[in-house]
């Protein structure tokens, strides 16, 4: 429980099912933020964790405040700044997902004696040919299982997703049905929980000890490698950035790649962010239920999924499987490669790449 809209109306669909709820809230991290104090966004401060409590008191469960800031600060926190200090982006909702939201809390469901997890997500769950999916939400808008294909079938098999077969609108609605107008009217959190105003940069020049030695001026530099201009330093940057450059070129520039090693970052238009290839490390096992449906796969939360086909060991030509550094409670995975049927728009190396079979969820990886 967050104590947000989302989860408070699931833990009041369960209740109406007749299951027997405990609310669990817990610390990741702690950061006082404007918005937070403002109570207009559900995240990490004493605010929230206090008015999920309330929310479990009026609904008549017992409630829970479980600290997991130093396993969050190890695994999530310090992969998001090791990414970026690599030249990556990284997506710390889905390592969180799969470490702690059900990493760390099934521990503590079996220290409660609870069968089954239950969160505020927008996804389904789904059986088929012995095997346990995560399906897309009835809300496509609200879809979450871009951020949840780290789930392993064991962690499906004892979890509960309420808000599965509802609308944003509809949640909303039973919240105001059940006198929770106040958290009807509440807005969503689109920030990270632990970057602080939305600013990765000053997190990161924050808690990187040798963040000036290793962030100063650099080259901007075309495909060809001719240099274009000076840029701070390559962590300031994301692929597909068009705005906050500070170069004029005469045209409209956009981030191609970034190259942490050489410290430089290349510069192009928009037609040269379209790529009909990609390699990743796959980190869950493929289960492919129907060989004769297509697969398809997105690159980005808000994308458009597009038809691919991934290429395993004997069908790679030259780029060999091997296996890759596991993340922290995790297995190493394989490289793989996925071919699209048409160019896909800013791929991003440490981002998520997720394959579905029509609404299913049929493997992912981190992009390469």
């Amino acid at each position: 429980m967050s104590g947000g809209i989302d989860s408070t109306v699931s833990a009041m669909l369960l209740l109406e099912q007749g299951y027997e709820v405990v609310g669990v809230t817990f610390r990741t991290y702690d950061s006082m933020k404007d918005s937070c104090i403002a109570k207009e966004k559900g995240c990490c401060t004493i605010d929230s964790i206090m008015e999920a409590k309330r929310n479990a008191e009026r609904m008549g469960f017992e409630h829970h405040i479980v600290d997991f800031r130093e396993t969050f600060r190890r695994c999530v926190i310090q992969n998001f700044i090791d990414e970026y200090m690599s030249g990556r982006t990284p997506n710390p909702c889905v390592l969180c997902n799969s470490h702690i939201k059900w990493g760390e809390l099934a521990r503590v469901a079996d220290e409660f004696g609870c069968e089954y997890i239950a969160t505020g997500h927008y996804a389904r769950i789904r059986e088929k040919n012995g095997h346990v999916y995560l399906a897309a939400a009835a809300d496509t808008r609200k879809d979450q299982t871009y951020f949840l294909w780290m789930l392993t079938e064991e962690q499906l098999r004892r979890t509960i997703f309420p808000l599965g077969d509802y609308t944003k609108d509809e949640v909303r609605e039973i919240a105001r049905q059940h006198g929770y107008v106040k958290l009807a009217q509440k807005k969503e959190s689109q920030e990270i929980c632990f970057i602080p105003n939305d600013d990765y940069r000053a997190f990161l020049r924050t808690n990187v000890p040798d963040y000036d030695e290793r962030v100063h001026a650099g080259n901007y530099v075309d495909r060809e490698g001719r240099v274009l201009g000076q840029h701070l330093g390559f962590v300031n940057y994301t692929i597909g950035q068009r705005k906050g450059l500070g170069i004029a070129l005469g045209h409209p520039a956009y981030v191609t790649h970034i190259d942490a090693e050489r410290n430089e970052v290349t510069l192009g238009n928009n037609e040269d962010l379209l790529a009909t290839e990609l390699t990743f490390r796959s980190l869950r096992a493929l289960h492919i239920p129907e060989e004769s449906s297509p697969l398809t796969a997105k690159v980005r939360y808000r994308s458009t999924p597009v038809e691919a086909v991934i290429q395993t060991n004997n069908r790679m030509g030259g780029c060999e499987k091997r296996n890759t550094p596991p993340l922290e409670g995790g297995a190493g995975g394989e490289l793989l490669s996925l071919s699209f049927s048409e160019p896909v728009w800013g791929i991003t190396p440490g981002q998520s790449v997720v394959l579905y079979q029509n609404d299913l969820v049929v493997g992912g990886g981190i992009i390469l």
